[in-house]
Order: C-alpha cells, then structure tokens, then sequence
C-alpha cells in the first residue's frame, strides 16, 4: 500500500498519563474525533501514528474505535514500543506489542518503533523476530542518533530485516536531525524519516502568539509561551509565504517539511486541520522559499529540543 506524504498523529487522543489532557491541554475523545478520522480517510490520509504511552493505552484505545470499523487493509497503523514502560518479563519488546494488538483488534501493525534509545543493544534484537512472525511488516527507530540508527541497522540486518523507518523530531526551529547528517544518511539508504512535531505543538500553526498563548498549565504552554515573542516574528514570515500559495502558517511547516524530503506527522483533533494537511501536500514550495524560512527560523534563537530527546549532534 502506498505511504501518504503526511502522517497522522494521535498522541493528543485520549485522557491519562502522557496523555492529551496533560500534554496538551485536550479533552478529546470518541464522539468529537469520528468525524475528524473520516475525513481523513476521505482524503486518502490513513496512515495513523499512536503509541502505548500516549495516555498509558488511551490514544491506541480511541484509534482503534475508528481503524476497527475499516477493512484492515484500508488503514495504516503505526505505534511504538517505549523501553521506559517496559516489563521485566522475558520479552517484554512482544509483551507490548501484544497489547497493542489487542487493543486495535489486529494480528500485526504496519509500523513499529522502539520509541527511544534506551539501550540499542539490549531492545533491537527483539524486533527482527515481529517481522519474522508477521505481527509486524516494518521497523523504525526514533529519537535515534546517528550512530544509533546505524548500529540498529547492523543488528536488525545481520538477523535478515531492515530498518524501515526513522521517527525523530524536526521542524524550521529544530533541525538538528538535518544538521546531525540523518536526513542525508536516510535518503542514501532508503529509509523513510518521519518528521515529528513540525508544528511545534502547535506554536507554528499560526493560531497562537503572545495576545493568545497556548492553553495555561499544560506542558505545551510551560514550554513555548516563553518563547512566544521569538516564534511569532517567524510565523508572520510563514504567513507572508503562505499568502503566496493561499496557504496558513502551518500549512507552510507541512509544506517545507515535505520539501526537505520528509514525511511530516501533524497532530490532528479537528477536521479542518485534516483539510489543511490534504491541501498542504499539494503544494510545492520554491528553493528561495525554502533558505529563507530557514533563515528567518534561525534568527529566532530558540531551542525547542523536547525533555525526552538526547542531542543528535
């Protein structure tokens, strides 16, 4: 099945622990999220990104309400083992996975990651047997270094799998997976990379600046209202390019990203953010555009490396 240019991401589905409610500020379940899931369908967008950890089960839990009712070879799946939740059982890496695949009512996923590089060595190994036993058709890394990604690859390799995929965050204010020599290295191997949080939680998509900041006392307004006076000269450049091309801000991070050669994850809670990421696909940004967004983002000065990342450099 061909891969959509933009991923959908659910990690602000759902109630719980790392969940929407906290990191985001969200109270979205089931009714207010059918409609959005539909019109993505509709627009050819069905490939889904979750995660166990993404309120503990709950955002897997609401996805799989929706896929559940698809014909199984209609929708994509991607979700993610995550070492720091792991058990002490024999083979923990199966043991998540096989809850997973219990909650989406499936006998394999389409994507599965190792959610961070806890220990390369120690939780790689495990994944090339899910390929072999067909609960999963492809395998990813992310938050993954360089050397990381490599050494994954060697393992996954030597067992007759390959390295399908990698998840890391990147967006104009955080390039270091670019400047780390990832994307290259990826595009030389024919490794997909999955750009996530190009949106920046929300705080490039336009909608917030310092007279409106994010929602107060979620984790994504302790981070970047700080930061609001540096990020909104940026986005009032995305804006001046988007009105080029009939497009918003966000719209132009969807665009650019895709531009770089990657394949941009938006988180989505509403259907017109679904219609925007279909019409962003379809636009094809300039090279000048392209250097100068990126000029205008490093003029910014700000780090927006999450809590959870390591340096890729």
């Amino acid at each position: 099945m061909k891969q959509p240019s933009i991923v959908l991401g659910t990690w602000s589905w759902g109630t719980g622990a790392v969940g929407g409610d906290q990191v985001f500020g969200n109270h979205v379940g089931i009714e207010e999220l059918k409609p959005v899931f539909d019109e993505a369908m509709k627009n050819g967008l069905n490939l889904w990104d979750s995660a166990v950890v993404y309120g503990m089960g709950a955002s897997e839990t609401v996805l799989a309400a929706f896929t559940k009712a698809c014909r199984r070879e209609d929708v994509q799946i991607s979700t993610k083992f995550t070492p720091q939740i792991a058990g002490d059982s024999a083979n923990p890496v199966a043991d998540m996975l096989a809850g997973s695949l219990e909650r989406f009512g499936t006998d394999y996923i389409d994507i599965y990651w190792i959610h961070n590089p806890a220990d390369v060595e120690r939780w790689t190994p495990y994944m090339a047997a899910l390929v072999k036993s067909g609960k999963v058709k492809r395998i990813g890394v992310s938050n993954h270094n360089l050397a990381q990604i490599k050494r994954a690859e060697e393992i996954l390799s030597a067992e007759g799998v390959r390295l399908s995929a990698v998840q890391n965050h990147y967006s104009l204010l955080y390039r270091s997976s670019e400047h780390a020599g990832i994307l290259d290295y990826c595009r030389e191997s024919g490794i997909d990379f999955w750009a996530y949080m190009v949106l920046e939680q929300g705080a490039l998509s336009g909608k917030y600046d310092t007279a409106h900041p994010l929602p107060e006392g979620s984790q994504r307004g302790d981070t970047y209202n700080p930061l609001l006076p540096q990020i909104e000269k940026l986005v009032a450049f995305m804006r001046t390019v988007g009105a080029r091309h009939g497009i918003s801000p966000a719209q132009v991070a969807l665009a650019w990203a895709i531009a770089k050669g990657t394949t941009p994850i938006i988180g989505v809670t509403k259907v017109a953010q679904v219609q925007e990421a279909a019409q962003a696909a379809k636009i094809t940004l300039t090279e000048a555009e392209v250097r100068t967004l990126e000029t205008a983002a490093e003029d910014t000065g700000v780090d927006t490396r999450g809590s959870w990342e390591m340096p890729m450099i």
